[in-house]
């Protein structure tokens, strides 16, 4: 009887324990086909109705099942994110996390957008995060970038960024054409004194020359991309809440430059808003690199802050960590806000600190010069809020330009102006070097913008770095020398001429690694005993870049006095300098450049007469003018670019200072497609 009872005692415990275990499992929803949850790896796509059962553990101890029964009970009513009712049936799909707690798939998924791994409930970290792909979701397996791990629910995970960046795509296996190398145009050197003479008997304190590089243009027996220097282009772009409204504009602008790059460029995408992430290795614009950009740009959507110091160090660590190099690597930024989250300093500038010493060399703490490239960063800030100090103080620091974008509906345009240069560098590395010709010629100064200039040698020697030229670019340099008096020669009054300066040039080719040197001219001026009307006509050449020197100054001068708020100062500079402008020997010839400069002081002028209108507008303008002007580069600014006229022909009279030839091919391929009717 003891056996019987001891059986039937037994058989009831166990009967109460399976009622209470099976009681503390979580059930399985009902699957929803009608609105599916969307699971993303590296090189797939999948779609489920039915979320993960939540593994159990025959081990598990029962309290711990049951306490973790009525959490999930008290938790599986309410999405801890948006406090609506998870029940099924209502037209939304619920993701079960790996800690057990339920949430609404859209919800969490945007959560865990911007890095956010950790469970909203009990903060435990996560493995695997839910991500919406989207429909055309590319196959980055292809470009050996990311690595998947296994999910405990058999459901495909989704790719978590690498830690390193040395994932890039091989470079084109096809090698530069030796024709590159011995092209047979090449940079041209050109000069111009002042004036033709200077009288044997007097000295000359500022006596100038100017001195003119053009390079060549790009070879047309070569294919585009063979004939010029290929490209790594790293694009950081604002996602930011704020540009919720322009990201239709934004993503044409980005498609526009993913069909204009060539197959040995290649291209990066990062995104930043709250943080920043890599949304594309280095691929080459080619074939599958092409799809998977496009598909990449399309993905894209705007929520968050402006963490624009983030994207900034994504992009430099895709550039520094590559495996390959293609000769050319730079940054396009492109930002409608003020960073917000890098920052609590009273100085609004004083986040840049914390920007790569290869972008921003200033930071560079070491009293030693850095062996590290920069890399040029083309900004572009657009709209009345964005940060246009920053953005010109980092595209100053890093040998780039800032263009300001006034209305969104240009920014294909001005992205546009940038490749069209970017991919027509024909000439890298270029150095301009002047040196003294004649005993007691001395040089004394070489004002060149924001290029690098060297006087040594007690004002024998100077040297200008240039960087790389675009196909046709032309840059002009003033050198003011200091001439003495003539020597007589054996006593002797005869005319004789003096030797001031020569010139020469230094410059790799577009792929090549070697030097090549270009003997400019030995300048030369008479020295007549007295001066005849001739000798005393002032070179217009030099006199126009006497006047872009002087607007420029005054410009920068204007533009501080605008920050203390002495607007009334400012006008009253501009208002000079544009009287003087017009009574030079240039501006009266008609010159070309003295009407663009004359146009921009009253622009400038204009921009800068009340506070709200300056800070609206004014700052931003300057700033980019500024911009062009010390790189001698076009950039984009206000609020139109080179205008096509009826029949789709192009008004030259519009065309923007140092625009070359390729860049307004560009801009008119770009506007063409704006023109065309879309699906």
């Amino acid at each position: 009887m003891a056996s019987s009872a001891w059986r039937k005692l037994k058989k009831a415990l166990k009967s109460k324990l399976s009622f209470l275990s099976n009681s503390t499992r979580t059930p399985t929803p009902t699957p929803t086909p009608t609105n599916p949850t969307t699971f993303t790896t590296e090189n797939a796509r999948f779609t489920t109705a039915t979320p993960p059962p939540v593994p159990t553990s025959s081990s598990s101890s029962f309290s711990a099942r049951l306490s973790r029964s009525f959490s999930l009970h008290s938790s599986s009513k309410k999405c801890a994110i948006c406090l609506r009712s998870l029940r099924k049936g209502q037209g939304q799909a619920i993701f079960y996390a790996e800690c057990s707690h339920p949430f609404h798939f859209n919800c969490i998924a945007d959560n865990t957008k911007h890095g956010n791994l950790k469970c909203p409930i009990c903060r435990s970290k996560w493995k695997d995060v839910p991500f919406q792909a989207p429909r055309n979701a590319p196959n980055f397996q292809r470009a050996g970038s990311l690595h998947a791990h296994v999910s405990p629910y058999n459901v495909p995970p989704v790719q978590i960024e690498a830690e390193h960046f040395s994932d890039d795509e091989v470079l084109s296996d096809v090698s530069p054409d030796q024709s590159l190398s011995s092209r047979p145009h090449a940079i041209t050197v050109k000069t111009f004194t002042e004036y033709p003479a200077v009288s044997a008997s007097e000295s000359f304190s500022k006596f100038g020359v100017l001195v003119r590089i053009l390079a060549p243009p790009l070879d047309n027996t070569l294919p585009h991309h063979r004939a010029r220097a290929p490209i790594d282009v790293v694009t950081v772009l604002d996602v930011s809440g704020s540009m919720a409204s322009k990201l239709i504009l934004l993503k044409r602008a980005v498609n526009f430059i993913i069909q204009n790059l060539g197959p040995s460029d290649r291209l990066s995408i990062v995104t930043f808003s709250s943080s920043a992430r890599r949304m594309l290795p280095l691929r080459r614009m080619s074939g599958s690199g092409r799809e998977d950009a496009t598909s990449v740009v399309d993905s894209i959507s705007a929520i968050g802050g402006t963490n624009i110091v983030a994207g900034l160090k994504k992009g430099v660590q895709v550039l520094e960590e590559r495996r390959q190099h293609n000769s050319v690597a730079t940054i396009i930024l492109l930002s409608d806000g003020c960073d917000t989250q890098s920052h609590n300093a009273q100085n609004r500038l004083d986040y840049l600190k914390f920007l790569p010493t290869s972008i921003f060399p200033s930071n560079n703490t070491s009293r030693e010069e850095s062996k590290q490239p920069t890399f040029p960063v083309y900004t572009f800030g657009f709209g009345s809020d964005h940060d246009s100090a920053a953005m010109h103080a980092i595209s100053d620091a890093s040998r780039g330009t800032f263009s300001f974008i006034e209305s969104i509906n240009i920014l294909q345009d001005a992205f546009a102006r940038c490749i069209g240069g970017l991919i027509s560098i024909v000439a890298r590395d270029v150095q301009l070097k002047v040196r003294s010709a004649s005993p007691g010629v001395q040089i004394l100064s070489t004002p060149s913008g924001r290029h690098k200039n060297k006087i040594f040698d007690q004002g024998h020697q100077a040297v200008i770095d240039i960087g790389d030229l675009y196909a046709e670019e032309e840059k002009e340099f003033l050198v003011f020398l200091s001439i003495p008096v003539s020597s007589a020669v054996d006593g002797e009054e005869r005319l004789e001429n003096t030797s001031l300066v020569e010139v020469s040039c230094f410059h790799k080719g577009s792929v090549s690694v070697d030097t090549v040197q270009v003997e400019g001219e030995r300048v030369e001026i008479r020295r007549p005993p007295t001066l005849s009307p001739i000798d005393r006509v002032l070179c217009l050449e030099v006199d126009r870049q006497r006047n872009r020197l002087l607007v420029t100054e005054t410009i920068a001068k204007t533009q501080r006095m605008a920050e203390t708020g002495d607007l009334k100062g400012a006008q009253a500079l501009l208002a000079k300098q544009l009287s003087t402008l017009l009574t030079t020997a240039s501006s009266q010839a008609g010159d070309d450049l003295c009407n663009q400069l004359e146009a921009e002081l009253k622009e400038t002028r204009e921009r800068m007469e009340t506070r709200e209108l300056y800070e609206r507008s004014g700052r931003a303008y300057v700033l980019s003018g500024m911009s062009s002007h010390s790189w001698q580069r076009a950039a984009t600014r206000g609020h139109s670019t080179t205008i096509l006229s009826q029949g789709g022909n192009s008004d030259t009279s519009f065309t923007t200072s140092y625009e070359t030839p390729s860049m307004t091919s560009m801009v008119l391929k770009s506007q063409i497609l704006n023109l065309a009717p879309r699906e």
